[in-house]
Formats: C-alpha cells, sequence, structure tokens
C-alpha cells in the first residue's frame, strides 16, 4: 500500500484545525513536491488553499548583503525584481533577465547552510521553482560574497561569471 494513500489524505483534512503554521507550510510544500512528481495524490482543495495562504505568511527581509548584490546587479544593468512572489509562493530574493530568460537569485545568508552544504529546505526551494516555476535560481552563498566585500573590483565579474554573461 502507498504511505499517502486516501487514508492520509483523509487523515490531513480531518486534523486540518490541529495543524500549525508551520505543519500547514510543510504540508503546502509536501503538495508542491506531488505536482512535481506528476502524482494523482492532492490534498482537499480547501486544505490545500489553507496550506498556501500559511505559505504566503513570510514576510520578506532585506538584509545588508542582498542590497549589495542588487546594487551591483543595477551597475552591471539589470534590473533586478526584488522579493519576487513566484506563482506557487515561493518568494525569490531577485530575478534578472539574462538574454531574454528569467533567472532567480538567492543571496543566501548562514540560515540557508549547514556548514557549507545547503539545508535540505534550501535544496527543495531551489529545485521546486527550477521545476515547477521555470525559473533557474542561482545562489550567491555569503561567505563567497563576504571574500568579494574586501575587493570590490571582483563583485562585478563574480556576477556576470554565475550569470553566464
Amino acid at each position: 500500500p502507498s504511505l499517502f494513500s486516501d487514508l492520509f489524505i483523509n487523515a490531513c483534512l480531518e486534523n486540518e484545525n490541529k495543524f500549525s503554521v508551520e505543519d500547514l507550510r510543510q504540508l503546502y510544500q509536501w503538495q508542491l513536491w506531488q505536482e512535481e512528481s506528476k502524482s494523482n495524490i492532492a490534498l482537499h482543495p480547501s486544505l490545500q488553499e489553507k496550506c498556501h495562504q500559511a505559505f504566503l505568511m513570510t514576510v520578506p527581509t532585506t538584509s545588508a548583503l542582498q542590497n549589495d548584490v542588487f546594487s551591483q546587479l543595477s551597475s552591471l544593468g539589470f534590473k533586478p525584481e526584488e522579493e519576487v512572489l513566484t506563482k506557487r509562493g515561493y518568494r525569490l530574493d531577485a530575478v534578472v533577465e539574462v538574454k531574454g530568460k528569467k533567472i532567480g537569485i538567492e543571496v543566501d545568508g548562514p540560515s540557508h547552510f549547514i556548514g557549507r552544504k545547503p539545508t535540505g529546505s534550501t535544496i527543495l526551494k531551489r529545485r521546486q521553482v527550477t521545476n515547477l516555476e521555470g525559473i533557474p535560481v542561482v545562489s550567491i552563498p555569503y561567505w563567497e560574497w563576504d571574500k568579494l566585500r574586501r575587493d570590490s573590483d571582483k563583485k562585478q565579474p563574480y556576477l556576470r561569471s554565475l550569470l553566464s554573461v
């Protein structure tokens, strides 16, 4: 028997008022995973909407690191859209257009990593945005940008290389 059968879907619906906001967010990501894997499994529409609304509740904040990256992108002639909300509810730090194609940019601080490896939620976001939204995502890890802070002449070449321009 499948782990995610009608029993699971019904149990979710029966317990929907017991889920915390974080539970609902994770269920929403699970639903996106079902969409991504093209399964025929889906939460009840009312619970899907409740999960989606919980997912959208995250309030974006912009760090000094992000502002520095955005400034450098603008200096290169890009017009970065900041804190972009995708159709499925993910937020991207910025989106730029390169050769007619949108590219998502994530300025990833320490909370996105365990050591130097991305966390599971960071990997999931990058994959789902790429696969479901059709927007490739590039990451600017904080330690790489921090090295460039000491030599501002290297920031723009770094961004050009990252964006393949």
